[in-house]
């Protein structure tokens, strides 16, 4: 029976070259010149930690932050910017979560996505991937279009396609 699974994963390796091209830039750039900034990745935690002068700086390393991370492949909906950051001293200091693997009640979405559909295809939690079989591939192929189309606001791949 064809199946395949929906995961929402951060290659380590994309990340840290999207955030070593974002200090190479910001360091490069002229508006940024004395300033006092600090961008590093914590890999086993998946949070990028940012420190700069104001607010406004910090929005700028946001943005570009997120548009280089999407020439590296990686989707803007994997970064978590919504916490606010917090100033200690003169320092502005902000932590963006990067969002790595399908947390339970983005698993619930998807599958009730797929059973509104109303395809005849299985959708099952199973960890932090969602397991999706049918009888015919078309059924399963309709899934993905429905998933892309979904509009849910996590980056979602589609993997180990089995027939």
């Amino acid at each position: 029976m064809p199946s395949f699974d929906i995961v929402s994963k951060v290659d380590a390796q994309l990340l840290a070259n999207a955030v070593n091209v974002v200090n190479k830039e910001i360091t490069n750039r002229f508006d940024f010149k004395g300033a006092h900034i600090v961008i590093e990745l914590d890999k086993k935690e998946f949070i990028i930690k940012l420190e700069t002068d104001d607010d406004m700086k910090m929005r700028q390393i946001i943005d570009v932050l997120i548009s280089r991370a999407h020439k590296q492949g990686i989707a803007p909906e994997a970064f978590d910017a919504s916490k606010e950051g917090s100033q200690v001293g003169k320092v502005w200091k902000k932590n963006v979560k990067v969002r790595n693997g399908l947390v339970q009640e983005d698993a619930k979405k998807v599958v009730k996505l797929i059973k509104d559909a109303g395809l005849k295809v299985q959708a099952s939690i199973n960890d932090d991937l969602v397991r999706v079989t049918g009888k015919k591939i078309d059924d399963l192929q309709a899934v993905i279009q429905l998933c892309n189309n979904g509009n849910l606001g996590i980056p979602l791949q589609y993997v180990n396609m089995r027939d």
